[in-house]
């Protein structure tokens, strides 16, 4: 017997047609007989019949509704994950023999019957922000990154605190809608990464590679191409810790989905676009021995080597990150908690939360939802100035031989300060504090 999907130049490289392949035999055969119209079937067969689990069902699912389809036949595994979708019916199939029983109107699978989602209303899991001794500079950089989606990049001496600042950005960030929810799920979904018992992702992801990671793992790929770490962040933060130490060519790959929010992956057998809208958050050391700067350490490093480790990253990307931040050695007073006004990450989240609440309505009818997503038109529209911080940041691109893309960041980030101070428009402490976070030659 020779089955042939149509059409034939179009690669298949899931089991997910074991299931209507087996189904369109019966029926070529005369030993079924059934309606199949508005009806879509996917999952993979074992040798005695069994429906075994599949990737990607949530998407194929929201597709199936998308083209008007009634009802669809997944396996039972993956049954919580089609249920998300709501308005179309699903059937949870245990084996082939199940499925043709009900087709035939012999013995039928009743639909399953969804849950109302819940979403958890326990904190994320993570390093609160009071575990963080000193460090105010760099705290109040990550409340603005928060608040409105910025890329950040920490620069201190080893031990100063850049990685555990980085973990406990989860626990500030704002909860994910259902919306968002389903954005990262599909994702999770086409990947295989979903766990048999969590059908919805409800947390913000945080991804955090090694170094050594290559630039497939990183932004996707394979012979068929699936998505990679920047994909599976999305939504959520990306942690590059010893940014100097990964490999140049592949860190070049994240300029176009720093700027698009999106990775196109190109191979022999097809393009695929995988949504990639994350937060950068990066920390190195200054030099090869960490302590370039540090007014109380020597520099082992030559002028030649401090510049060639920092050349590891190149003017493009850095010119995409907004907040350049130096985390300097913490003093022994704070190490010692004698210095009081630590804020709980709660306290800081509520803040972020009511400053994405202002974006939200601001850009409800625009297609984004942060002010590092706003495009050059969107910025004219909400980041006006006065004459006084016209003046101010003219003399800032001037002097600093800013870019326009970092012209453009500048007021993106003064635009998310505002925000946090609920100011209607940008004034000139938004403006100045701004300006102090770009990074500078």
């Amino acid at each position: 017997m020779t089955v042939n999907l149509a059409p034939a130049d179009l690669p298949k490289n899931t089991p997910i047609y074991d299931l209507p392949m087996a189904l369109g035999f019966l029926v070529a055969t005369e030993q079924l007989s059934f309606d199949y119209r508005k009806k879509l079937f996917i999952g993979e067969l074992a040798l005695d019949g069994t429906v075994r689990r599949v990737q990607g069902v949530l998407p194929i699912a929201l597709y199936a509704k998308e083209k008007g389809f009634e009802e669809i036949y997944v396996p039972e595994e993956n049954t919580y994950e089609a249920g998300l979708v709501l308005g179309i019916d699903v059937i949870p199939v245990k084996n082939l023999f199940d499925v043709a029983k009900h087709l035939s109107g012999e013995k039928r699978i009743e639909s399953f019957v969804r849950e109302e989602i819940v979403f958890s209303t326990e904190e994320y899991e993570g390093l609160d922000m009071s575990y963080v001794l000193g460090q105010e500079h760099a705290k109040r950089a990550l409340e603005i990154a928060a608040a409105g989606g910025h890329n950040t990049l920490f620069i201190g001496p080893p031990g100063s605190g850049k990685t555990l600042l980085a973990k406990t950005l989860p626990t500030i960030l704002p909860k994910l809608d259902l919306e968002e929810s389903l954005e990262i799920t599909k994702i999770f979904s086409i990947a295989g990464r979903l766990l048999k018992d969590k059908a919805l992702i409800m947390t913000r992801p945080f991804r955090s590679p090694h170094h050594s990671a290559s630039a497939v793992s990183l932004v996707g790929g394979g012979s068929f191409p699936k998505p990679g770490e920047i994909s599976l962040a999305h939504r959520g933060v990306l942690f590059l810790d010893e940014f100097a130490e990964f490999s140049r060519a592949v860190l070049e790959n994240l300029r176009q989905p720093l700027e698009d929010g999106e990775i196109t992956v190109s191979r022999a057998k097809g393009s695929l676009h995988f949504p990639a809208r994350f937060m950068l958050v990066a920390a190195m050391n200054p030099c090869p021995c960490g302590h370039a700067g540090d007014p109380e350490r020597i520099c082992a490093c030559s002028p030649y080597q401090v510049v060639r480790y920092r050349q590891k990253i190149s003017g493009p990307i850095l010119d995409r990150i907004d907040l350049h931040i130096d985390v300097p050695r913490v003093k022994f007073d704070k190490l010692e908690g004698k210095e009081t006004g630590t804020e709980k990450s709660s306290a800081i989240r509520a803040r972020v939360e009511s400053a994405r609440a202002i974006q939200k309505e601001r850009f409800m009818k625009k297609g984004c939802r942060t002010n590092a997503e706003m495009t050059s038109h969107m910025v004219k529209e909400f980041c006006a100035l006065n004459d006084e911080t016209r003046e101010i940041l003219r003399s800032a691109v001037t002097t600093l031989k800013l870019s326009a893309r970092a012209y453009m960041r500048i007021l993106k980030v003064a635009r998310t300060i505002a925000d946090l101070a609920e100011a209607p428009s940008i004034g000139v402490p938004h403006l100045t504090e701004a300006l102090q976070y770009r990074y500078k030659e």
